[in-house]
């Protein structure tokens, strides 16, 4: 029984036959890859055994105060395996205007966000990253609301909780859920 591969057909107007092409499943966060916001290819597999918060954000977006709360919980558990990553995204209301290096510095000067930042992703849409759409197919199909959802991931790549965007990171039901990841 074939489980972590799936096989497709690609036809082409150049190629007669068909190529048969073997594609990898995804069954793991930590098969994705992602531009960070310096514009380097790095796989999420190097948070592999972390825990890990996946959030959309925004510079422009009443609840951008949220990357204080963030950078706090990053700071404060970083030392015990905890990480978050920042997903710019301008899907909701144009929130997001900015290019790469116009995020970082308003992350830095702002919020003094030390935690990975990558590049701009759409997280609906057509144009919505395969990451989103797994992560969004993990939790029961409902797309993101708004700014600032988020995703809490465990050491083995899978998604322990999603929390929307009105939801604080310092809110309780997620710093529980962080230390109780944590203490796995």
């Amino acid at each position: 029984m074939l489980t972590s591969f799936a096989f497709i057909i690609l036809c082409t107007m150049d190629q007669n036959p068909p190529i048969l092409r073997q594609v990898q499943a995804v069954d793991s966060w930590h098969q994705f890859k992602a531009t960070d916001i310096d514009g380097k290819v790095r796989e999420m597999s190097e948070y592999k055994d972390k825990i890990v918060l996946v959030v959309n954000t925004a510079s422009e977006c009443g609840m951008t105060p949220q990357y204080e709360a963030l950078e706090s919980a990053y700071t404060k558990y970083k030392g015990k395996g905890f990480v978050v990553v920042g997903f710019p995204c301008n899907d909701f209301g144009g929130q997001e205007p900015g290019n790469e290096l116009q995020i970082k510095e308003f992350c830095k000067t702002n919020y003094k966000v030390s935690f990975p930042m990558f590049s701009k992703v759409h997280v609906k849409g057509s144009e919505q990253s395969k990451m989103y759409e797994w992560l969004i197919a993990k939790t029961g199909g409902k797309d993101i609301e708004w700014n600032f959802g988020k995703f809490l991931i465990g050491r083995d790549g899978q998604v322990l909780n999603r929390f929307g965007s009105r939801t604080k990171p310092d809110d309780a039901e997620v710093v529980d859920a962080i230390e109780k990841a944590l203490a796995q």
